[in-house]
């Protein structure tokens, strides 16, 4: 990806985010030489992966595959004093059909909300032995206090307001429905290791290769060098 790219995607996002009255915390904001300045210790921030994540799963096509995300905060597997066994993000995605690509967690249970904004459509697979998808076996969910079955790769539609609890091992792809507006879906989950907890049907690289035609206006969470 360019970053050039990557600059105006974060742009667009930030407006939809000041769109729906959502206020990120203060270091979504930093420019890449305010980190200098910052006299706190943010060693948590970089550890947990916090902040901007623009990534297009390495497809060459972020307007088809790909994302913004933000995480607002995370725990870390790694460091057993921080005490936070959770995650919470924002992803947007762009109302052109976008989508993040069929994948599956090891551990990770997650609330995937549509916070507003738009249509989240979602298709769902059981694993087999193999880690191909299951076209016989429905895939049974928890949607905002009950509980629904679906048919393998059938496209749930997740309104605004209403969210769905993925579990490990279950195959899910995201869609922004075409058409029904830019869309920004919550994430609520276990501690997210992008690293080593992430299963892609077809074989994905997780952090785009950057193109260098500009400077940044934020650092990604993979970029963090303080």
């Amino acid at each position: 990806m360019k970053r050039s790219q990557i600059n105006s995607y974060i742009k667009k996002a930030k407006a939809r985010f000041e769109e729906f009255n959502i206020t990120l915390p203060w270091f979504a904001y930093l420019k890449p030489e305010d980190w200098n300045n910052v006299k706190e210790d943010v060693s948590a921030i970089k550890d947990s992966m916090l902040g901007w994540d623009v990534t297009d799963f390495c497809s060459g096509d972020f307007h088809t595959t790909g994302a913004v995300l933000f995480t607002v905060r995370n725990g870390d597997n790694n460091d057993k004093t921080m005490k936070r066994p959770y995650c919470e993000k924002y992803i947007v995605l762009d109302e052109c059909g976008q989508d993040i690509p069929l994948h599956y967690h090891l551990d990770k249970t997650e609330d995937i909300i549509n916070r507003a904004g738009g249509v989240l459509i979602i298709e769902l697979y059981h694993r087999t032995a193999d880690d191909k998808l299951d076209m016989e076996k429905p895939v049974t969910v928890f949607m905002d206090g009950v509980y629904k079955t679906f048919k393998p790769g059938e496209q749930i539609e997740v309104m605004p307001g209403n969210s769905i609890t993925l579990e490990p091992y279950v195959y899910h792809r995201f869609i922004a429905k075409k058409g029904a507006g830019m869309l920004i879906v919550g994430e609520v989950s276990k501690v997210n290791d992008d690293n080593n907890d992430n299963v892609f049907y077809n074989p994905l690289g997780r952090f785009s290769e950057i193109e260098e035609d500009e400077k940044p206006i934020h650092l990604l969470v993979n970029e963090y060098n303080f």
